[in-house]
Parts: structure tokens; sequence; C-alpha cells
């Protein structure tokens, strides 16, 4: 039996950003997770891919994050389970809670923080005919490795984030770019937008609207497209088609723990500490959901935060948490020199 302070399922980035927030707080960690690696789609689907709206990075790949965010956590010693999926919960004496993973490993905690992003994921696919000849074989869901596309012709179709972002990243190092979208508008941020727009019209992709992939051609391999464009259809060579139409979430085991499901995603209150209808039990990051949530890396970092103070208040109901910044503090708490160095700067104030 495993015993921890905060049982975080889910070792992606909110869930180990976690276990910073929770060690200023002295509270121990573990995470749980199905993967074999801490990082969760940061690391197992877009290590690569870089991420514009992480406070203090201008930049940093996905794979950087999570190496910084263990660095971060790594004072804190948070113990692992990975290559496990938690399947059950149970609720004991004393306000405790017992999670079994598929592997039969049992985990003991007054606090379960559900960190599952997305949880289990495929991703949606194009109606096309022989698209499983081409798997692996010319047409790719996920890019992982942006080097594979070096020197060849890409092909990529969506109007979301995901599209757009690979567009403007894979121009630098793919032989030629082709964006499909079969409306004019796309679903992605204002500013991603733009840069396609640029990229355009300065020759550096092809943009190609209001059209669909409605046929792949090859036959050892695929070679090319074939796009219905308005009332003309248009064939067009590639070494690569990447459908990017976003990734159909499942809950898998955690539906079935009594929690409240809105839109394959846990409700939560927003108003104090992302807590789920059974007490102890918080969800946070992009497997929540409540009036108003962006599910943003960023935002899962606040969830986290707040959810740290409120589990600390349910650990320990009769102790006061006093807010200690850590520019003062560190992450190991007042040692003598900084004590004195306050209170200085308190007698000086006063």
């Amino acid at each position: 039996m495993i015993k921890t302070d905060i049982l975080i399922i889910g070792a992606g980035p909110v869930g180990l950003f976690t276990v910073f927030e929770a060690g200023l707080l002295k509270l121990k960690c573990h995470l749980i997770d199905s993967l074999p690696m801490p990082g969760g789609q940061c690391a197992e689907i877009y290590p690569k891919k870089p991420i514009y709206d992480i406070p203090s990075h201008p930049e940093i790949m996905a794979g950087d994050l999570i190496k910084n965010l263990e660095q971060q956590i790594a004072p804190f010693r948070p113990g692992y389970t990975l290559g496990e999926s938690a399947v059950s919960i149970e609720k004991i004496e004393n306000e405790q809670f017992i999670v079994t993973t598929d592997q039969g490993t049992q985990h003991q905690a007054s606090v379960i923080a559900i960190a599952g992003g997305l949880g289990t994921f495929e991703p949606r696919k194009p109606p096309l005919e022989n698209l499983e000849q081409y798997e692996n074989n010319g047409v790719n869901y996920i890019i992982k490795y942006p080097e594979y596309y070096r020197g060849k012709n890409v092909i990529i179709a969506g109007g979301g984030d995901s599209a757009l972002d690979w567009t403007i990243f894979l121009e630098n190092i793919a032989s030629s770019v082709t964006l499909v979208h079969r409306r004019k508008e796309f679903r992605g941020s204002l500013d991603s937008v733009d840069k396609v727009q640029q990229l355009k019209n300065q020759g550096r992709i092809n943009l190609i609207t209001e059209a669909e992939v409605i046929g792949l051609k090859g036959v050892n391999r695929l070679d090319s497209v074939t796009l219905a464009h308005k009332e003309t259809s248009i064939n067009l060579e590639c070494d690569y088609f990447i459908p990017l139409f976003g990734l159909t979430p499942k809950l898998g085991p955690i539906s079935n723990w009594g929690l409240d499901i809105e839109k394959n995603a846990i409700k939560v209150d927003n108003s104090l500490d992302y807590q789920t209808n059974i007490p102890g039990i918080y969800a946070i990051g992009d497997v929540n959901i409540y009036p108003g949530k962006l599910k943003l890396i960023l935002c899962g970092f606040h969830e986290a935060t707040l959810m740290c103070q409120s589990a600390f208040q349910r650990i320990y109901p009769d102790k006061r948490n006093v807010l200690k910044y850590t520019t003062v503090t560190g992450i190991n708490g007042f040692d003598g020199s900084k004590k004195q160095a306050l209170k200085s700067t308190i007698k000086s104030i006063l």
C-alpha cells in the first residue's frame, strides 16, 4: 500500500505543477499515469511542439516544459506509479481514499487530485475509404518528431490551433507545406491565423480554404491526395498527409466513480477550490469543466494552486496556513538568515 497526502491521477504538466504547490505546503504527493513516463500529451504526443503561452517563455517546446517542471519539483521527491491506470476508488474511515490501478497497485490518500487532461483519447479521422492503408505510411495523426518531415512535401488538414501551429512550425523544416481547411474561417487563435496568412502572402506556404481531402493515392505508400475545391477536384503530390481534426477524449474508468460528468468532463466548483461533488476529490486542468472554463495549461496551473490550498485545510483542519511568497521562503521554508532579513525589513518599514 502506497500512502501519501495527495494522490494525483495524471502526470501531465498540471499534475506535475501540483507537486510543486503542494510541496510548498509540506504536503507529500504521489502520481499515477497510464503512460510509462511523466509528461502526458506533452511528452507522448507532441514533445517537439512549441508552446507560446507559458509565462516568461516566449516559446518553449512541450518536452522542455516537462523537463523544467520535473526539475522544479525534484526537491519535493514525489512518488510515481507509471504505466498503470487508476480504475477504482473507495472511501474508507478517517476521510481517506483507496485508489487501485489496473495492475492491482493500491494507494491511500487524504486527497485525490484528478489531473488526467483529456483522459484517454483517439484522433478524429477523416472519412476516407482507404485511410487505414496509408496510416503510418504517409498518413500521420500526431507529429512527435518534426525532423521526420525535413525536406518533405507535407499537406496538413484542419482549422484549429494544432493545424495552424504545425503549419507555422513545419514551414521552416519541410520542403513545402500546404494547409487545407474546408471553411474560410479558422477556429484557432487570431495571432496564429495572422501568421499563417502572412506566410501565405509571402509565398512560403500554400493555403487552400473551402476545400477538403476526398481521396488518397499511392502504390506502396502515400504519394498524393485528391481535394474537392469548390466545384473542381485537385490532385496534389505529397510525402505526408496529416489530418489534425482534434482528439476524441474518453474519461475511462473515472466516469464510473460517481462524479458529476458534463460533456465528457468532470464538473467542479470553481468559486473556491475546484472540488468535485465528492468532498476530497478535486479535478484540475483539461479534465474539468465549469462556467468560463479555458483548456489552457496556464489555467490548469492556477487551478492546481488553489486546489492545494484547499487540500491543506482538509488534511490539517486545525492548522492555519499563512501564505508565504517563495521569494522569501525559497522552496524549503524560512532559514535563519532569511528570517533575520525579513525582521530587519519589517522594522525599517515600521
